[in-house]
């Protein structure tokens, strides 16, 4: 698997800027609200100030009613600052909130557009962390990020310029220390991000773990193999672990280093501040409000520190989703595409060549090929020689390397995915089902059906008598991947849902292979059915399965090697006839 791309934050933050544009009304109206409350908290100091130099300058001067003012303007900032954070945190959250599921959405719609190849080199485990835990933090990211270095700027330049105004070179001695923290913290926050994006790459392989080891739990228990799962699986919460812990080591030094600082700029204030007062550089009253707003610009400082791991996490949920959303769609509409329409099912294959473009295995080279309308033709063949490849062309699964597949006399690239892919119908050996019902995963092959539309599919695929013989009928709930259903059950249920998609062209690929007699025989009816009047490709290791054939393909490494009837074949005594002997022997 290919090593996941790593981003500067420049690039993170261009990239997901485009994802306020549909709340800019929202994002506006909350750092306005943000200003409000920065403003409130600023005014403080201002009137503490003002109540303690005029005290100690002439105590008589100071009435009750200036105190009573003093004390409304403060009850008024403070019922517009209540206002304004109620807002801020739950009109912020719900913008948060919309883009995470803006960006869900997008990768979600991304997903569906990727090859197989992607999904042949990435865990399941790791999409699923990427697209759900990895986008929680965003939620918080998308609202504090910009409301908090909003904040911290207002608050900085505010702060600077009163103090400024009380005391110059005080101030310059405390706002020294700020770049020589910012350093120290961008140079610890690189380190945190590494981490964290350690983190969440090993949570999505642990993830991985679980689902491969729950999935499996039948093969587990059966080759008694729990400890070794066990093991596993302690490993990967080891290396969580290990992870963390580092991470944790970060976060404290930066942390650490953060109340360095603090101390240091009280430091000052108490030192510088009280040599000025006595040298009657500074008033009383001045040094208690520059002490609070020292206090403000510390606790500001704080914040945006504390922010830096809820930053880091958003960077990293970010990361990780561009990284699924600049994950190349190799299969897609070609300029021009057009609706396939009413398709008779003439297939060819023109000097088709295939390699899989991760491993550069080649599969197969010049190869040709036609198939006729109506014609049903069955793939033989040693495992690895192609057979499933071939087919999994035909809806461009996968795009052929050299040459060119015709449908009906055109390139199958000129027609979109949607129309091409709607007229072609799989019955795979390996059904999968969909968490539900019967009724809905029939139904599944054409959305919209109606009742009767269904159960008519499934009489056609012999499926209706067993079903209506369950306790809930077509209601009844499958389980996941339909671990509820024998083998013959969900085959037949996967053969109705494709009578129901009513496609004129069939791929079955060794659709009974895995399957008792019993099973076998009751599938093979159904898919006969399933087969007339339609273009049909059969891949069987079963020979049984294909006698009745129009042609047989003997496909090898070395391409296709034979081709006839099954009788013609067996005339031949050539591979097809050492697979048929073989097969009968085994029986």
């Amino acid at each position: 698997m290919n090593e996941p791309r790593e981003y500067k934050t420049g690039e993170l933050i261009r990239r997901f800027v485009p994802y306020y544009k549909k709340y800019t009304k929202t994002l506006c109206m909350d750092l306005f609200c943000a200003s409000l409350t920065t403003i409130c908290e600023l005014v403080l100091p201002l009137i503490i100030r003002y109540i303690t130099n005029e005290g100690l300058r002439d105590l008589a001067a100071l009435s009750v009613r200036t105190i009573g003012a003093l004390g409304m303007l403060y009850l008024l900032l403070r019922i517009v600052d209540w206002i304004a954070g109620y807002y801020m945190a739950d009109m912020g959250h719900v913008m948060g909130a919309k883009i995470e599921t803006d960006m869900r959405r997008d990768a979600y719609g991304h997903l569906q557009k990727l090859s197989d190849t992607y999904y042949n080199n990435t865990k399941v485990g790791q999409i699923m962390g990427r697209i759900t835990n990895d986008l929680f933090d965003v939620t918080e990211f998308a609202h504090h990020c910009p409301e908090e270095f909003f904040i911290a700027i207002i608050k900085t330049i505010i702060s600077f310029v009163i103090l400024a105004r009380i005391n110059l070179l005080l101030t310059v001695m405390i706002f020294v220390c700020i770049p020589v923290m910012a350093v120290v913290c961008m140079l610890l926050n690189f380190r945190m991000r590494r981490a964290f994006s350690r983190q969440r790459y090993q949570i999505g392989e642990l993830n991985a773990r679980i689902e491969d080891s729950l999935l499996g739990q039948k093969v587990v228990k059966a080759f008694t193999n729990e400890e070794i799962e066990n093991q596993k699986f302690e490993e990967d919460n080891g290396a969580f672990l290990s992870i963390k812990k580092e991470t944790y080591r970060y976060m404290a030094a930066f942390q650490t280093s953060v109340k360095v600082f603090d101390g240091l700029m009280y430091l000052m204030v108490i030192v510088a501040g009280g040599i000025f007062m006595i040298k009657e550089m500074i008033l009383p009253g001045d040094l208690v409000a520059y002490m609070m707003y020292v206090s403000t610009l510390i606790a500001t400082i704080r914040r945006i520190i504390e922010f830096a791991e809820q930053f880091q996490r958003g960077m990293t949920g970010i990361e990780r989703f561009l990284q699924i959303m600049d994950a190349d769609i190799e299969i897609f509409d070609e300029p021009g595409a057009v609706e396939l329409t009413n398709p008779q099912g003439n297939i060819t294959f023109e000097n088709v060549s295939f390699e899989y473009p991760d491993d550069h295995n080649i599969v197969f080279s010049n190869l040709n090929l036609s198939i006729c309308h109506g014609e049903k033709v069955a793939l033989v063949g040693p495992s690895g020689g192609g057979k499933t490849t071939l087919c999994n062309l035909i809806p461009r699964f996968y795009d052929v390397t050299e040459g060119r597949i015709l449908l009906d006399g055109r390139d199958i690239k000129s027609y979109t995915l949607k129309s091409l892919r709607g007229n072609i119908g799989i019955v795979q050996q390996d059904v999968y089902f969909f968490s539900g019902t019967i009724f809905e995963n029939i139904a599944y092959g054409k959305p919209g059906a109606t009742r009767d539309e269904v159960m008519e599919a499934a009489k056609e695929a012999n499926a209706h008598d067993f079903i209506i013989e369950l306790k809930d009928g077509y209601d009844t709930y499958v389980g996941e991947r339909g671990v509820k259903l024998s083998g013959g059950q969900k085959q037949r249920i996967s053969i109705a849902r494709v009578f129901l998609k009513n496609p004129p062209i069939i791929i079955l690929d060794e659709a009974t292979s895995a399957l008792d007699n019993e099973s076998e025989f009751a599938v093979a009816k159904s898919l006969s059915r399933l087969s007339e009047g339609r273009t049909t490709l059969t891949i069987a290791h079963r020979l049984s399965s294909i006698r009745h054939s129009d042609r047989i393909l003997v496909l090898t490494d070395e391409g296709i090697v034979e081709e006839g009837n099954h009788e013609s074949l067996l005339l031949k005594k050539g591979i097809y006839y050492q697979f048929y002997m073989t097969a009968n022997e085994v029986k």
